[in-house]
């Protein structure tokens, strides 16, 4: 029988490039959390997905000469890979660009209007595109973004906004009122003395000046904030419905049990998506919880910086059990946890290889090598045998009590507590002196009988963690994994099973060799590759591609693109041609007026920012130290323009 429904999401990645494990940590925490709930025996539906619209989104689409459906296809499908990789259990993956999430939005923004709640205004103030963020000017910090440190830009359209400042006081009362709403309670404290008690000011909830989003369907002009489109994902995916005929999973699930993000993001959370809930009466989830951040030795995680560690990379060098294991016992819970290469190791190897891992080798081996595997009678008990039993049948409900606070480097520790006091029991029992003589060998099943079920007990509470390792520990014990219940008593193992041999579950590392390894890996990963040629083709295709030499009459940047510059061309037909290229990061349009390019002419017409760009400049591209390299393919000015290459 369940004990209940249980409803977890992370918040869902923007899909403007790869993950690092910093991001990558968020989902393996939920993860951990949502498998020990269903090893309770709760009914969790645990969400996880992309947020995948706004304008720097759209830029980098520009940059990269593709749509902005096709730069998030991608960015999606790698961080999809990530989580996948990293052994997560979601239930379910939401894309924000999903039609039906789209539909909904619409909806929810039109109800917002007819109910006063959304309003028609002009804004003006300071925008950061990689936070989707406005600020006032006292908000800025030596006039950059509050939250990330970057550049911001002075922003001027007409929006529309949402009556955020009526909601000031219904926000006060409810958060006073539900304690445990926003933890760690430094972060609850942080809401109300910054935002709260100044005043909300009412919110900018659309957008005029960039294309990549949901349109508000009665003004197409506008499309819809990125921020109201995102939040909304944990409410509509479920089954929620702007006409009140919500689908069962929302029926069942909502109101929300944990929304798990980051503590950048915990005024979005706690302010404004409450307060959106508010307006639609709908009821507000029991708690959001920011985590701290996973920060590199040298400060927070940056490609900028170059100190950027990515999952999958760590999982090739260390494996997935032991990313999990480091990232989740070494994050405190309020407070930013560190993670470095050395530190890895040290984890590995006094944690997984000496005390886990020791242990199980240990007590596998020795029941094979003094009783061919068969597990023998639990007969004569001692009293050091009763502390490690008791310890055992208490450590399930301290781990209990841990997750329930969502504490999870704590509720570890209660685990390897057990695992080193059933160390320590090995040393005080002594096994292969009690194998010397057939005299001591009942007490010798007892004490390996003991320290089998210790395994048993601690590999069952592991699951949620480490599921990979749990798995090889009750292969290696030759059990089925246990449940929840089976915790609540201590000899459930039968008299007379056998067990299965012995394996390695981690292996010590010898840190002057992995530093080497470490080193050859990414000298590896970072030398410079030549693209791989592509299939062949035949004259007759690539004859089909019209490429023309073109004289550059005039180039000038887009407004309100960062990165597309709109050519005019000469291209030898007597009729000007525009094409637009992603390139204004590397040209200024003044250096390229008068110069010959090569073009292909005969792409299909694109509308790019409201522009129609007919055809495709070439250029030389190359990705170098992780930034994209570029030169536009420019000829000798003698040759003339229309002359075709072949």
């Amino acid at each position: 029988m369940s004990k209940g429904k249980f409803y977890l999401s992370t918040a869902i990645a923007y899909a403007s490039g790869k993950p690092h494990i910093g991001n990558t940590y968020e989902i393996v925490l939920a993860d951990a959390i949502c498998r020990f709930k269903r090893m309770e025996g709760y009914d969790v539906y645990f969400q996880t997905g992309t947020d995948e619209h706004g304008q720097k989104i759209q830029e980098k689409a520009e940059a990269a000469g593709v749509t902005p459906q096709q730069f998030v296809d991608g960015t999606s499908g790698e961080i999809r890979r990530i989580w996948d990789l990293m052994n997560t259990s979601y239930d379910r993956f939401v894309r924000t660009t999903d039609p039906d999430h789209e539909r909904k939005i619409q909806e929810i923004f039109e109800r917002m209007v007819a109910s006063g709640d959304i309003y028609k205004s002009k804004y003006e103030g300071w925008y950061c595109t990689p936070c989707e963020s406005f600020w006032t000017e006292s908000q800025l910090v030596d006039h950059k973004c509050p939250d990330c440190g970057r550049e911001v830009k002075w922003a001027e359209e007409e929006a529309y906004f949402f009556r955020l400042s009526k909601y000031t006081e219904p926000l006060k009362k409810y958060i006073e009122e539900h304690p445990d709403f926003i933890q760690p309670e430094a972060r609850k404290n942080e809401m109300i003395n910054n935002f709260l008690k100044p005043g909300l000011q009412d919110l900018c909830v659309s957008r005029t000046s960039f294309s990549w989003g949901i349109p508000v369907k009665f003004d197409p002009r506008h499309v819809v904030y990125v921020w109201l489109d995102a939040l909304f994902n944990y409410a509509t995916f479920p089954g929620f419905e702007p006409n009140g005929v919500n689908g069962e999973t929302y029926k069942k699930f909502w109101p929300a049990d944990v929304h798990l993000i980051g503590k950048d993001i915990l005024r979005f959370h706690t302010l404004y998506w409450p307060a959106f809930l508010m307006s639609l009466g709908e009821p507000l989830p029991k708690q959001v919880f920011g985590h701290p951040w996973l920060l590199m030795s040298d400060g927070k995680m940056s490609k900028s910086k170059g100190n950027t560690l990515y999952a999958d990379d760590l999982v090739d060098l260390y494996g997935v059990d032991a990313v999990r294991y480091y990232v989740l016992h070494e994050m405190p819970f309020a407070s930013d946890g560190t993670m470095s290469h050395d530190l890895i190791i040290e984890r590995i190897n006094s944690d997984l290889a000496n005390i886990l891992g020791n242990l199980v080798n240990r007590t596998v081996t020795m029941q094979n090598k003094y009783f061919d595997g068969v597990v023998g009678p639990n007969s004569t008990l001692e009293p050091v045998d009763a502390e490690l039993i008791e310890l055992a049948l208490a450590t399930p409900k301290r781990c209990q009590e841990k997750m329930n606070t969502l504490h999870v480097a704590d509720a570890i520790d209660e685990i390897f507590t057990l695992l080193r006091r059933a160390n320590k029991y090995v040393d005080e029992t002594q096994p292969w002196v009690l194998g010397r003589s057939e005299e001591t060998k009942p007490r010798l099943a007892t004490v390996l009988y003991n320290l089998l079920e210790t395994v048993r007990i601690s590999a069952t509470l592991l699951r949620p963690f480490l599921p990979e390792t749990a798995e090889k520990i009750f292969r290696q014990l030759n059990l089925p994994v246990s449940d929840w219940d089976s915790l609540a008593s201590f000899g459930t193992i039968p008299e007379g099973h056998k067990i299965g041999g012995a394996e390695i579950l981690f292996a010590r590392i010898d840190p002057a060799k992995k530093a080497q390894e470490i080193e050859d890996f990414y000298a590896a990963k970072n030398a410079p590759k030549s693209d791989p040629v592509l299939p062949d083709v035949t004259i007759d295709e690539f004859a089909k591609c019209d490429m023309r030499v073109c004289k550059v009459l005039a180039c000038e940047p887009v407004k309100k693109s960062e990165r597309l510059l709109r050519f005019t061309l000469d291209d030898g037909s007597g009729s000007p041609r525009q094409i637009l290229s992603g390139i204004a990061k590397f040209y200024k349009p003044e250096e390229l007026v008068g110069k010959t390019v090569v073009a292909i002419l005969n792409l299909p017409a694109r509308k790019m920012m409201g522009l129609e760009s007919n055809g495709m400049l070439l250029s030389a591209v190359k990705e170098e130290d992780g930034e994209e390299k570029l030169h536009l393919l420019m000829l000798d000015d003698k040759i003339p323009a229309g002359y075709k290459l072949c």
